[in-house]
């Protein structure tokens, strides 16, 4: 088991400045050993059109473990499999994936992540 920080930690997501590239947007805050980041895919958002140039990628090759907190996520592996992800839904997304947002709704979701280490205990 990992090394914790054994002293309660807080951060107010609210406080922290928005890094948006087109109509996808993020904020994340850093608590000892865990960030968590909420994305917001707007409406008509799209990783392919709004972040692909900026992460030289063709595809996200990030992995996520997320909960979404409202809208739905559509999301393409590379291996052509799809899957939407609405609002309560916890995901969990292998590198290798398009995604956007579904509907007439804004899809925002909370991730966590220790580093670049998203699916270690």
């Amino acid at each position: 088991m990992g090394t914790y920080n054994p002293v309660m930690q807080k951060a107010t997501l609210a406080a922290v400045e928005s890094d948006a590239h087109g109509l996808i947007s993020k904020r994340t805050a850093e608590l000892d050993g865990v960030s968590v980041t909420e994305v917001t895919f707007a409406v008509g958002a799209r990783w392919s059109s709004d972040l692909k140039d900026h992460a030289g990628t063709d595809l996200c090759e990030l992995p996520h473990v997320a909960y979404v907190v409202a809208g739905t996520l559509g999301v393409r592996m590379a291996d052509g499999a799809t899957e939407e992800f609405s609002a309560g839904d916890v995901m969990l997304l292998p590198p290798g994936h398009d995604a956007w947002a579904v509907g007439e709704q804004d899809c925002r979701f909370l991730e966590f992540s220790r580093g670049n280490d998203y699916y270690s205990a």
